[in-house]
């Protein structure tokens, strides 16, 4: 984690150093590739409670994670005045969960990872057709699974620039470990051994015998392709909204081979879930010019998917600007869905069930996030540093009805 976090600060110092002998001059569109904007993000998350997947619904779910992200906008524009941009990303979360230990039954120790998870984006900004496209890769990588991805957009503004419309399609084809909980194993071995899960659907899954094993375990599929879709609308000099959705559907081994499910009668297994899922969120979004001071942003979103989750959930943020360059916003989100068909407690299920999980995520539950945004974008530079533009920094407070309980802190530098 020091090398993670001395890594960040060798960075922020290199960008110090390398702006403030780059030319500001923005008078004229430049044909050659050059940085127009840095965003270094940094956050740290942690949450307690009592209701792990791992041990079937019961057991803690003390997590902390630790993320720094740094983004680089290059640009340039063609002979054509075409602007041309390159967006590239690279994300390094470590997180240190307690309940990872039993996926072992001894549970000997808290466990924790890395995810790193680069990305790169092109886009082609066209001002005199009005329109942008453009074409992204992601990749993800973590102890249990890969993930590769990939993405195209497009927006098209009216006329009169008081609309736009844009679309983008995502699909992402992941690999998840079969890392199977411990007392699973039929034999103890020296080398790693493997067993099969026969699902309600009639798939039989080839999966790790041992948690210890390092290497050679097999993995499953887990596709999604995800079209999204915005409108937004200036209604007049005051109000702007926006109505976005998404169509998700994901198809292949959707649940975790590590989440145990404990039947009435104390039988354990790994939760068993369809191998294929439908999304449909549906939002609507406004923003209010309240006055010079004042401006109200709201924002409320409809879920429902084929496994009996439904969900409402509506936000509100009021940024109130206390200077010409210092604004404060605090925000409140309130979140309510049902459970899913197949999710019950510890030792509640029945062994005649088809599908079967403890995992909370899928429990009826209600959810408050409450907290605070700082943000300063002097135009002379934070602390005087020119190209050092705006600093943000956010908080806030997350609880459940579970019992679930999480704070979070992030921080957000942008160079330009």
């Amino acid at each position: 984690m020091k090398k993670i976090c001395l890594s960040l600060v060798g960075i922020i110092l290199a960008f110090f150093v390398g702006f403030g002998q780059s030319s500001s001059d923005t008078t004229y569109k430049r044909l050659d590739l050059h940085v127009e904007e840095v965003n270094i993000l940094s956050s740290y998350y942690s949450q307690t409670g009592n209701h792990s997947a791992i041990t079937g619904g019961i057991g803690t779910q003390r997590l902390t994670d630790v993320s720094n992200i740094v983004q680089l906008k290059l640009a340039r524009y063609d002979l054509y005045g075409r602007k041309k941009t390159v967006d590239w990303e690279l994300g390094i979360d470590h997180h240190t969960a307690a309940s990872s230990a039993y996926v072992s039954k001894t549970g000997a120790s808290a466990t924790g990872g890395t995810r790193i998870y680069p990305s790169v984006t092109w886009k082609i900004i066209n001002d005199a057709k009005r329109q942008e496209t453009g074409f992204g890769l992601t990749y993800s990588n973590e102890y249990n699974y890969k993930s590769y991805g990939a993405n195209v957009s497009f927006a098209k503004r009216s006329i009169d620039e008081n609309r736009e419309v844009s679309l983008k399609a995502q699909v992402y084809f992941d690999r998840v470990k079969m890392i199977q909980p411990s007392e699973f194993a039929p034999t103890e071995s020296s080398t790693p051994t493997y067993s099969t899960i026969t699902t309600a659907s009639g798939r039989t899954i080839r999966v790790n015998s041992s948690s210890e094993a390092s290497s050679g375990i097999p993995s499953e599929s887990r596709n999604t392709f995800d079209l999204s879709y915005s409108v937004s609308q200036v209604i007049n000099k005051k109000l702007q909204v926006a109505l976005v959705g998404d169509f998700v559907g994901q198809n292949g081994y959707l649940g975790l081979p590590f989440h145990r499910v404990y039947f009435t009668d104390g039988t354990v297994k790994v939760e068993n879930l369809p191998s294929s899922r439908f999304k449909l969120p549906i939002g609507v979004r406004a923003n209010y010019y309240l006055s010079d001071r004042f401006i109200l942003r709201s924002f409320y979103r409809f879920y429902t998917d084929n496994w009996g989750v439904t969900s409402h959930s509506a936000s509100i943020e009021l940024p109130v600007k206390i200077t010409q360059f210092v604004s404060v916003s605090p925000f409140y989100r309130f979140y309510t869905q049902t459970a899913s068909n197949y999710f019950k407690p510890y030792s509640e299920h029945a062994l005649t069930e088809t599908y079967y999980t403890s995992n909370y995520d899928y429990a009826a539950m209600n959810s408050q996030y409450a907290g605070i945004n700082v943000r300063i974008a002097p135009p002379k530079g934070v602390f005087g540093i020119k190209n050092w533009n705006m600093l943000e920094l956010r908080t806030g407070l997350y609880q459940q009805t579970t019992g679930l309980e999480a704070y979070n802190l992030s921080l957000n530098l942008r160079f330009k």
